[in-house]
């Protein structure tokens, strides 16, 4: 009996030796006709851990290696869609401001709270009752 080969993305690299794959496929919604995307995921062994996240690999059926890894990784089809930038000027990127204010100004500016305000009027009461 032939081993099922599927085509899939890899979704987590995280685990020794394990990617996760999740495979997508097209069906046709049983009532409506409207082609919708059904995905699952699968663990399988990847002995280099020579994959990373986001590549689009094939893996392959085989025996089972664990409680969850049933398939191997045969290969990459294409590599991963995210790429990292380098920014050469840091200074470019944030806008110029003015200068913020030291905390202490920042707290001197805030009016005081309700609670605060309650409790001096409690105070006030209380004195004058005695």
């Amino acid at each position: 009996m032939p081993k099922r080969v599927l085509t899939g993305t890899v979704v987590s690299d995280k685990a020794d030796k394990t990617v996760v794959v999740r495979v997508e496929r097209r069906v046709k919604h049983p009532l409506y006709g409207k082609i919708i995307k059904l995905s699952k995921k699968y663990h399988a062994h990847d002995e280099a851990n020579a994959f990373k996240a986001g590549e689009q690999v094939r893996i392959e059926e085989c025996a089972p290696i664990s409680k969850l890894k049933t398939w191997t990784v045969l290969d990459r089809i294409g590599a991963a869609k995210a790429v990292a930038i380098e920014i050469t000027e840091p200074d470019a990127l944030q806008p110029e401001a003015e200068p913020s204010k030291p905390a202490e100004e920042k707290k001197a500016e805030k009016p005081p709270k309700a609670k605060a305000a309650k409790k001096a009027k409690a105070e006030d009461v209380a004195e004058a009752d005695a």
